[in-house]
C-alpha cells in the first residue's frame, strides 16, 4: 500500500518516495522488533541517533545496517542528546562519514534535559552552518511560524515542527501554529514528536503536514508491530481526507443528505 499517486508526489531533498510516514529506531527491545515494526510501518526514511545506535562505530557490537541495510531504506542520522550546535554539527560530520558522504540529516539541538524542547537559537546557528556545509537539513523545532520561516530561509529541506514535547503522547496541542507554518511553507513541513496514536497522525495530515515522523508512539505500544501498521494506514487516511476536502463546518444549519423534495408521503386513510 503506497502512501502518495503519481499526481501527489512526496519529495525530499530531490528524491521522491512513496511513504509519507518516518520513523524512528529507537526504544524497541532489540533489532529484530525493530526490523519487524518498520517493515509494518512501511517507512522508507528511518532515522538513527548517531549517539546511541551503533551503526559500525564499534564494530565489535551487533550494526543496526544488518538488520536495515542502507541499500533498503534512507538513514537519516539525528543528533538526539546534543544541546549545542557545535556538538550537534560535530555529530553529523561524523554520520557523514560512517554513511559515505550522504547528506541527508535530521538536525535536533534540545535546550532540556527533561523536556526535550528545543533550543531554537542554537538550532538556527547549526542549521546555517550544516547548509553552508553542504547538507540537506530536515529540522526538528518548536511550532513557532516566524523560526520556522526562518529555518526555511536558510535552506533547510523540511521543517518539522513538534506537535507536543517528545515522547509524550500527547497529541497536536496547537493545530493552528501548525496550519500558519503550513500555510507559508514552500518545503515540506512535517510533524515530529508528540504522536501518541493513531488518530494523531491523522490529523496531522488532514491538517495539510506533507508527513509525520515518531518513534515512541510507535516502539513505546503494547504491540509495536500492530502499531506500525495502524500508522501507516492512519497517515494514507489523513492525505487521502486532506486532499479529498472534507466538507465546511455549519453550525446550526442542518443540511440533510437526502433531498427533502419530491418525497413519497402515505396516503391517510
Amino acid at each position: 500500500m503506497t502512501l502518495q499517486t503519481p499526481s501527489d508526489p512526496f519529495v525530499i531533498a530531490g528524491k521522491s518516495y512513496n511513504s509519507r510516514l518516518l520513523v524512528g529506531t529507537g526504544k524497541y527491545k532489540d533489532f529484530d522488533e525493530t526490523r519487524l515494526a518498520i517493515e509494518a510501518s512501511g517507512a522508507e526514511i528511518i532515522t538513527v541517533a548517531i549517539r546511541r545506535t551503533n551503526i559500525g562505530q564499534d564494530p565489535d557490537q551487533p550494526s543496526l545496517l544488518d538488520y536495515l541495510p542502507p541499500s533498503k531504506y534512507t538513514l537519516l542520522p539525528n543528533t538526539a542528546g546534543c544541546f549545542t550546535a557545535d556538538d550537534a554539527v560535530r555529530t553529523l560530520r561524523l554520520a557523514r562519514e560512517l554513511l559515505d558522504g550522504r547528506n541527508l540529516v535530521k538536525l535536533e539541538v534540545l535546550g532540556d534535559a527533561d523536556n526535550l524542547f528545543p533550543n531554537m537559537p542554537e538550532t538556527l546557528k547549526a542549521a546555517k552552518t550544516l547548509v553552508d556545509d553542504g547538507f540537506d537539513v530536515m529540522v526538528y523545532c518548536t511550532d513557532d511560524p516566524i523560526q520556522c520561516k526562518m529555518l526555511e530561509d536558510i535552506g533547510c529541506v523540511a521543517v518539522m515542527p513538534l506537535a507536543s514535547l517528545i515522547g509524550s503522547g500527547m497529541g497536536i496541542i496547537n493545530p493552528w501554529n501548525l496550519r500558519l507554518i503550513i500555510d507559508q511553507a514552500n518545503i515540506p513541513i512535517l510533524v515530529d514528536a508528540g504522536v501518541g496514536t493513531a488518530s494523531d497522525a491523522t490529523i496531522a495530515m488532514e491538517l495539510g503536514c506533507d508527513g509525520v515522523l515518531m518513534n515512541t508512539a510507535i516502539a513505546g505500544a503494547t504491540n509495536p508491530i500492530l502499531m506500525a501498521t495502524a500508522m501507516n494506514q492512519a497517515v494514507l487516511a489523513g492525505r487521502n481526507a486532506y486532499l479529498a476536502g472534507r466538507v465546511p463546518r455549519k453550525y446550526y444549519d442542518a443540511d440533510p443528505s437526502s433531498p427533502t423534495e419530491g418525497l413519497i408521503h402515505s396516503r391517510s386513510s
